[in-house]
């Protein structure tokens, strides 16, 4: 990519090309050519070698505070309690001093792979026994 930054450059300082043409030659926008030849007028040749536009800009906490705020709720959910995004959002609230939206509990519970689980598949008191009883005494209906 920085090459054919500085190709695009030669090209429309060097020959007769026009950004459009030099967009052709190099398989880019001419929009990509118009940008990368303004960056040079502007900042010189240190302009093209630039950073990626991706990042995670937006967010509130680092990975690292995220995780540590995670880890302290970590006892809480693997102890069987019942842990909502609800009762996360007002604890980071709490932290941050802002609310935060129950969106951005989800994504930070999705960026740590944190999963949905129910805490017990069934209730705690139930006995097998009795459950087997009553499937097999029980009044079945049957349609005519």
């Amino acid at each position: 990519m920085a090459y054919q930054r500085r190709l695009a450059i030669w090209l429309t300082h060097a020959g007769p090309f026009a950004a459009h043409r030099v967009a052709d030659l190099l398989a880019v926008s001419t929009q990509a050519v118009w940008k990368w030849v303004a960056e040079y007028n502007s900042l010189g040749p240190t302009g093209l070698d630039r950073k990626g536009r991706g990042g995670r800009r937006w967010g509130l906490m680092t990975l690292d505070e995220e995780r540590a705020f995670l880890a302290e709720h970590l006892s809480e959910a693997e102890s069987g309690d019942l842990l909502t995004a609800k009762q996360l959002a007002s604890a980071l609230a709490k932290k941050l001093g802002q609310e935060v939206s129950i969106d951005y509990i989800y994504g930070l519970l999705h960026r740590h792979q944190w999963r949905k689980l129910a805490p017990r598949p069934h209730h705690a008191k139930q006995d097998p026994a009795l459950a087997e009883a009553f499937k097999k005494n029980s009044f079945k209906h049957s349609t005519p």
